[in-house]
C-alpha cells in the first residue's frame, strides 16, 4: 500500500473489540452491508484477509492480529491526544527539547532545567546531549528548543542564535580522602607528578585549568581521559587520581562520591550559556530557565 487509510484501520479496529459487524455498525451508525464492504476494500489493499467466517462468527487470522496489535497502539494514542485537545491550552502539558552539551556535569544540567520542571504547567521534558555543533545544529532545524552549553557558537552561527549567560562556577579539585590530605599541604606545588584523570570531551573549563597549570609551573601526570563525568569521579573515588569539577557541586560530588574538596581555584571558571532561537522567549520552559535566578545546594 502506497499510504494506509486510517479510516478502514478503525473500522476493522471497532468489528474486533465488538466482535461482530452487526454489533460494530451500531457503534459506527453505520449500515452492516457498508461496514461489510469497507472491511472487504481493506482487505484487499493489505492482500489478505483479517478475519475467517466460521459459523457465522469472526475468527481473526494470523495477519488480523498482526495489524490488530498496531491499531490498539495507534487508537490508544488517539485517545490521549483527544483527552490533551479537550483541555484549555494553558492546561495542555507543555513538550520542551532541550540539548545538553555532553561536557556539562549531569548535576549541573539537572538545576539548570529544574526551573522548567517547576512551572504552574504540566511539562514534557525530551532531554539530548551530544557535542555543542550537533546540538546547534539540531536547534537550527527546530528539533530543539535550547542548547545548553559550556561553550560560545563559532562565529558563523552566531548570529543565526541567541545566547543567554547562565551562572557560571569556579572549578575546585577532589580526590579521595588520604590522597586529598596529603596535596593541601604545599599547594599547587604539591600537584607536581601526581596523577590527573582528564576530561575527554574537551570541556573548555579543563583547557583554562591546564593553563592555569602551566602558569603556576605544576605539571601533573594525565593517566586517564574519560568522556563521562560519573566515571572520572569513580575513578577518583577508587584513588586513581585528582580530579576537577565545578564548585557549585561541591558538596554533592563529596557526599556522592566519598571524596574530597582539596581546593577551589577562583581564577579558572566553568562558563554555562543557553542557545535559543531568536531574541524573543516565547516558549514558557525555555524562559524560566533563561530568566531563573539561580541557587545551586552548595552555594
Amino acid at each position: 500500500m502506497d499510504q494506509l487509510n486510517l479510516r478502514h484501520l478503525y473500522y476493522f479496529w471497532v468489528i474486533s473489540r465488538e466482535g461482530s459487524i452487526a454489533r460494530a455498525s451500531e457503534v459506527l451508525e453505520l449500515a452492516p452491508q457498508t461496514l461489510s464492504g469497507q472491511l472487504a476494500t481493506f482487505e484487499s489493499a493489505l492482500g489478505g484477509l483479517l478475519f475467517q467466517r466460521e459459523r457465522r462468527r469472526l475468527v481473526m487470522t494470523d495477519l488480523g492480529r498482526t495489524v490488530l496489535g498496531y491499531a490498539n497502539d495507534i487508537f490508544a494514542l488517539t485517545g490521549e491526544l483527544n483527552d490533551i485537545l479537550r483541555q484549555a491550552p494553558e492546561e495542555r502539558p507543555l513538550t520542551l527539547s532541550a540539548g545538553v552539551s555532553a561536557s556539562i556535569h549531569k548535576m549541573i544540567a539537572f538545576y539548570l532545567l529544574q526551573p522548567a520542571m517547576k512551572l504552574p504547567r504540566a511539562v514534557h521534558l525530551e532531554c539530548r546531549t551530544g557535542a555543542t555543533e550537533d546540538l546547534t545544529l539540531g536547534l537550527k532545524r527546530n528539533e530543539l528548543d535550547l542548547v545548553l552549553t559550556d561553550r560560545m557558537p563559532s562565529m558563523d552561527e552566531y548570529g543565526a542564535f541567541t545566547v543567554h549567560p547562565l551562572v557560571g562556577s569556579s572549578i575546585s579539585l577532589f580526590a579521595e580522602p588520604k590522597m586529598a590530605d596529603r596535596l593541601r599541604d604545599g599547594f599547587p606545588q604539591s600537584l607536581n607528578g601526581q596523577p590527573l584523570l582528564a576530561n575527554a570531551t574537551d570541556a573548555p573549563y579543563f583547557e583554562r585549568l591546564m593553563n592555569w597549570f602551566s602558569l603556576h609551573g605544576v605539571r601533573m601526570n594525565v593517566v586517564a581521559r574519560v568522556d563521562d563525568s560519573a566515571l572520572i569521579k569513580v575513578f577518583g573515588r577508587e584513588g586513581e587520581g585528582v580530579f576537577a569539577a565545578p564548585t557549585v557541586i561541591r558538596d554533592e560530588v563529596c557526599r556522592q562520591y566519598e571524596v574530597e574538596h582539596i581546593t577551589s581555584i577562583e581564577e579558572v571558571k566553568d562558563e554555562l550559556f543557553a542557545i535559543t532561537r531568536g531574541k524573543k522567549l516565547t516558549h514558557d520552559g525555555v524562559r524560566a530557565i533563561c530568566e531563573s535566578e539561580f541557587s545551586f545546594p552548595s552555594e
